[in-house]
């Protein structure tokens, strides 16, 4: 234990006077360099008696200011390479700006002038006198502010009638997208609110009505795109189509004494349209401000929406039609055939030639 102990005062002892050390050459270094070199006074001519004594020479503090001066004279060269660098790339950028405005290249000047001069002859700033010509972007055939609004006048027109009849909306909600038509109570209470039935169909034609005109107009359909004009011809086309399928399954109800059938039927396609209907307005936005790139991805992707909306609204009506009647599915293809699609084509070809002869 005597024996640790003593190596260990030995180890301390060692360490202080290393430090000891180290303290007093580097504070004589300080006191070296921070010292100004002397200047020693000429010394006068002595005779040679022939005995010489040896000069005094200060090495150390040579070295010091040598170094020092070398240091001061490479940062002086430093700073003016980076200055004349500096001035040859505002000259090489005065001259390229110069270039392309055609006239002589200005010298750069750190004066008010000629920051004036730079500003001048910048081609970002219009400080040349003299009258400017903008090419504007023609915006089409017709006005989008007019559409913006007429747009905007549809949702807003939709959040009343859904805000007034919120019951109406979700009870037709639910029928559609439950795919059942077994809630006979349900449908007999939305059959009994006429007035909720009738907003949302004027909505389906209005929005319907918006899509052929914007359809016809992105094919080229009618010859002069006057948009207003082509909407209330749609909306009319829209309106007889239903308006003519509805007086037709009433008569044919009322003679063959089936009208429970077809009072159904006319309940599901109207219940299409009206969600065709709500379903129409974003994509009418998407239509009418679209990225041209992007719109006849748009465009096919509203008509497979409506395709499946139509082959839906077919296959949830034929089940409640063949309780009511015996009919089988070849029978009810051709009644698809004879009064779905054979009057579209036909209604789209007449209204086709009354446009072209009207333009």
């Amino acid at each position: 234990m005597h024996t640790q102990l003593l190596l260990v005062k030995k180890i301390v002892l060692l360490v202080v006077g290393c430090i000891l050390c180290s303290v007093l050459s580097f504070a004589q270094d300080q006191d070296t360099t921070a010292r100004p070199p002397q200047v020693t006074a000429p010394v006068p001519a002595i005779r040679d008696t022939g005995v010489r004594k040896a000069p005094v020479v200060r090495k150390k503090n040579d070295s010091l200011v040598r170094v020092a001066q070398a240091l001061a004279a490479a940062r002086r060269d430093s700073l003016q390479r980076d200055s004349l660098a500096l001035v040859a790339a505002r000259q090489r950028d005065s001259a390229m700006t110069a270039q392309m405005q055609g006239a002589a290249p200005h010298p750069v000047e750190n004066t008010l002038a000629g920051f004036q001069a730079t500003v001048r002859n910048h081609p970002y700033y219009n400080t040349k006198p003299g009258n400017r010509v903008l090419l504007l972007k023609d915006s089409g055939p017709f006005n989008t502010d007019g559409i913006f609004y007429f747009l905007l006048g549809l949702v807003f027109y939709f959040a009343i009638v859904r805000l007034f009849y919120h019951k109406y909306l979700h009870d037709i909600m639910t029928l559609f997208f439950r795919a059942s038509m077994r809630q006979q109570q349900l449908r007999e209470q939305l059959s009994q609110m006429p007035l909720p039935s009738l907003f949302l169909n004027i909505l389906f034609f209005c929005a319907g009505g918006m899509f052929l005109a914007f359809v016809a107009l992105h094919y080229q359909l009618v010859p002069e795109p006057n948009l207003w004009l082509l909407w209330g011809y749609c909306c009319g086309l829209v309106l007889a189509v239903y308006l003519g399928k509805f007086i037709i399954l009433k008569v044919v109800g009322w003679i063959f004494n089936v009208s429970n059938a077809t009072d159904t039927y006319i309940f599901v396609i109207f219940m299409v349209n009206k969600m065709i209907g709500i379903l129409l307005l974003p994509v009418l936005f998407m239509i009418a401000f679209p990225y041209q790139q992007f719109l006849p991805v748009i465009l096919t992707l509203a008509f497979i929406t409506l395709g499946l909306a139509l082959v839906y609204r077919f296959i949830i009506a034929y089940k409640p039609i063949r309780n009511e009647i015996k009919v089988s599915r070849f029978h009810f293809f051709i009644y698809l055939c004879a009064f779905e699609i054979a009057p579209l084509l036909l209604i789209y070809k007449v209204l086709l030639n009354f446009v072209e002869r009207s333009y």
